[in-house]
């Protein structure tokens, strides 16, 4: 395979690109090779030298703790759970909430061999047990692995004494945070219910 076909390849596994739109990128990038190959370098070699992982929260950031972790301003009671990083852009871009944050870095799910060894939980028991949380919101996106970790995390965090809430109207079964408006966006925050144990 040519370097141009392993472009083309690379960029059709990126998230919501095909082999169709990934050659039109490639085809988009060689017309103007000689500004935008440089400035892609660049800009990659500085993100994979200066970006690093929060500590707290799993978000990603040029220091750690993050800047929302460190934002004073912010409700330090309140912990929002989302499964990735895309869906903590998703909700700050929307302006619903003014909390900290909890990146999971994806889903529980069986079929593909994530269990919750694999995600950020352990330290989000840890800070429920250490810091002044009062509530934690359940933000997983509303497909069937999203809605299981949702209740895992839920079940494994009511001992702790924190009102347990997930997001309610507005989100469709089987969608996704990061393809929100913001009026759904705020009245998903503004419409949560608590999260009860089950039988």
């Amino acid at each position: 395979m040519s370097s141009l076909g392993e472009l083309i390849d690379l960029f059709s596994k990126l998230p919501s690109l095909g082999p169709r739109s990934a050659r039109r990128i490639v085809l988009h990038i060689l017309k103007h090779k000689d500004i935008i190959i440089p400035s892609i370098i660049s800009t990659m070699e500085k993100l994979r030298s200066e970006l690093i992982l929060c500590e707290t929260c799993g978000n990603v950031d040029l220091e750690t703790p993050c800047m929302i972790c460190k934002n004073s301003k912010r409700m330090n009671g309140k912990i929002c759970v989302v499964e990735d990083i895309g869906d903590l852009w998703a909700i700050e871009k929307s302006n619903a909430f003014n909390g900290k944050y909890h990146v999971l870095g994806g889903v529980l799910s069986a079929m593909d061999g994530v269990g919750p060894d694999d995600l950020n939980i352990k330290s989000l028991v840890d800070r429920l047990k250490n810091d002044k949380i009062t509530e934690l919101i359940i933000a997983t996106n509303s497909t069937t692995e999203g809605q299981i970790t949702g209740q895992y995390l839920a079940e494994l965090c009511l001992g702790h004494g924190v009102l347990i809430t997930k997001l309610a109207q507005g989100i469709p079964i089987g969608g996704e945070l990061d393809l929100l408006d913001y009026n759904t966006m705020s009245t998903a925050f503004s419409s949560r219910l608590e999260i009860k144990k089950t039988i």
